[in-house]
């Protein structure tokens, strides 16, 4: 790690021993500083296009598109990237059967409702609506021409789609569909968080 180094070793030589799902953690460890690390390029490469396009900006507007920068390569990093800092680092397995995709709804859930622990269940289901939340909330919030609910949704299926997609040819997740419902719904979930909070900003004039 290149960031998170020393907390992350601190971090495991306190609780690697008395945590069941430690790795849990340490994949969010480096999840994290991967998307520290490439947030620090999406900020330079940005700062470069405002100078180019004399594009006229906020820092509040800036601070908040970097946030949401952040929040996709986390997201990214913890689902697809899991193993390596850059694409060198990965192999791709184009032969993979596509039989090795779950393409029926609600069968990996039902598996994970019937475990012995049901903590898997709760953090498939409920992680992967919470974990989209963000994207539907940020792609309104920041866009400023079409806000419709179906294309915020669309793009959110979409980037889902994606991970799915990369996670097959990586070889780094199980590709289901379930997934892919979930985090839609969590699109749609924080698309209508993001209206509600707009519409009361918009009533009470803040």
């Amino acid at each position: 790690m290149i960031f998170l180094g020393p907390l992350y070793n601190y971090v495991s030589n306190q609780y690697a021993t008395r945590i069941n799902h430690f790795p849990l953690i340490r994949l969010s460890f480096y999840g994290a500083d991967k998307a520290i690390l490439y947030t620090l390029f999406f900020i330079i490469l940005r700062l470069i296009w405002i100078k180019w396009k004399h594009k006229k900006t906020s820092f509040t507007h800036e601070f908040w598109v970097t946030v949401f920068a952040f929040y996709v390569f986390l997201l990214f990093a913890l689902t697809v990237f899991r193993d390596g800092y850059f694409l060198w680092d990965f192999k791709f397995y184009w032969h993979r059967p596509l039989s090795q995709i779950n393409t029926v709804p609600l069968v990996q859930i039902l598996k994970l409702l019937n475990a012995k622990s049901l903590i898997d269940f709760f953090y498939n289901l409920y992680g992967n609506i919470i974990w989209f939340v963000p994207m539907g909330f940020f792609i309104p919030a920041l866009g400023k021409k079409d806000r419709k609910f179906f294309k915020v949704v669309l793009i959110g299926a979409l980037i889902s789609t994606s991970i799915e997609g990369f996670q097959f040819i990586l070889n780094t997740g199980v590709t289901d569909i379930d997934d892919v419902i979930l985090n839609t719904v969590g699109t749609a979930v924080g698309y209508l968080i993001y209206f509600v909070g707009n519409w009361l900003k918009n009533r009470i004039k803040i």
